[in-house]
């Protein structure tokens, strides 16, 4: 196996550039996710990798080769899709081994690769049956079968699960992180589902409009953002943020918190204004009249409960067990300081550290 080199890519169709000089290394035997919003790039360069777009300018590699030209079939990729794409008159053993047999690989080379990505996926079963025969679940392993078949050097995933529904989505995370460790393949892997990501990664690449925002380990992301978007994209409920004022040097007030926030972080100057961040499991619901409650939801072990400060700024909690609010009860609000984030409030929204 072998790992994934990007220097400054970038990518336009036609006078509109969708990625950005992007400079990203995917280690040998490393599980690379793209993340981000919907049209930020991450498929896109993701298909750039696998040669199913062409690069504007900058360079690939996949090992010590440079593929930036080189044809799809020839850069030791496979690629598995949200569509299964498997052919509806073929068997799920013919579905797997019908590339091998395209590029005139002997029968029993063809069998003995089928056999043991049968193996892996756990597909014994289900061999001569054909994809009508097969769930949603069952069809997707069908197709990372297909791949694993091939022998390649990286695997490229783009939205494998989308097609899923909650439980098999569940289901099949579980099945592609056995399969990373089994094979201990290079992976790079696009998902909108930041849940996905924290959960299959050992690195995780933000995107945002054609740029890398952040990239990093599930829980360095988590725990030390860059920038508020990375802190609002990664985590689940997202984080709260809070326009606040400095007051002095190591306080700010934000009103949508009900009070003062103190902190050692370097902030600008008085009157100078920055957005507080606090995830929903810092914050807690206290007796008092600051706050109101929109919505619970109730899911068993914790309840998230959403509120609307007195200046319309919306907050989420999440409490432990079976909080019961009613809708429309005012409350008031506590939270630890030191959980808290600091980041400019521009466009950028660097964090202040």
């Amino acid at each position: 196996m072998t790992g994934v080199n990007l220097r400054a890519v970038t990518k336009k169709f036609g006078t509109i550039q969708v990625i950005h000089g992007v400079d990203l290394t995917v280690e040998d035997g490393e599980f690379c996710v793209f993340v981000g919003p919907s049209g930020c790039g991450k498929s896109t360069l993701l298909r750039m990798i696998a040669g199913l777009e062409k690069t504007t300018s900058g360079s690939i590699a996949i090992g010590n080769r440079d593929v930036t030209d080189a044809d799809p079939a020839d850069r030791g990729v496979a690629m598995v899709f949200q569509t299964y794409a498997l052919y509806p008159h073929m068997t799920v053993a013919e579905n797997m081994g019908f590339g091998l047999k395209m590029t005139g690989h002997p029968k029993a080379e063809v069998a003995t690769k089928v056999a043991e990505a049968s193996r892996i996926l756990k597909l014994d079963d289900y061999l001569s049956r054909k994809p009508k025969a097969l769930s949603g679940g069952q069809r997707q392993r069908v197709a990372i079968g297909r791949a694993i078949v091939r022998g390649p050097e990286v695997f490229l995933f783009d939205e494998p699960l989308s097609n899923l529904d909650a439980e098999l989505r569940v289901e099949m995370r579980v099945e592609i992180a056995r399969l990373h460790r089994e094979i201990g393949a290079t992976m790079v892997y696009v998902t909108h589902d930041q849940v996905e990501a924290m959960t299959l990664a050992d690195k995780i690449v933000v995107l945002r409009a054609g740029v890398i925002e952040q990239v990093g380990a599930p829980l360095d992301l988590y725990n030390d953002p860059d920038n508020r978007f990375v802190a609002g994209f990664i985590g689940s409920p997202a984080m709260n943020f809070a326009v606040g004022k400095v007051e002095k040097a190591g306080m700010v007030r934000a009103e949508g918190l009900a009070g003062f926030v103190q902190t050692t972080v370097p902030l600008p100057g008085a009157g100078a204004s920055v957005i507080v961040g606090l995830r929903p499991q810092h914050l807690r619901v206290t007796a008092g009249d600051s706050h109101r409650v929109d919505m619970t939801e109730a899911l068993g072990g914790v309840t998230y409960i959403h509120l609307t400060a007195a200046n319309g700024e919306k907050l989420v909690i999440e409490a432990q067990g079976d909080t019961r609010l009613k809708l429309g009860e005012s409350v008031g609000l506590e939270f630890d300081p030191q959980h808290a984030m600091f980041f400019e409030n521009s466009d950028r929204g660097l964090r202040l550290r």
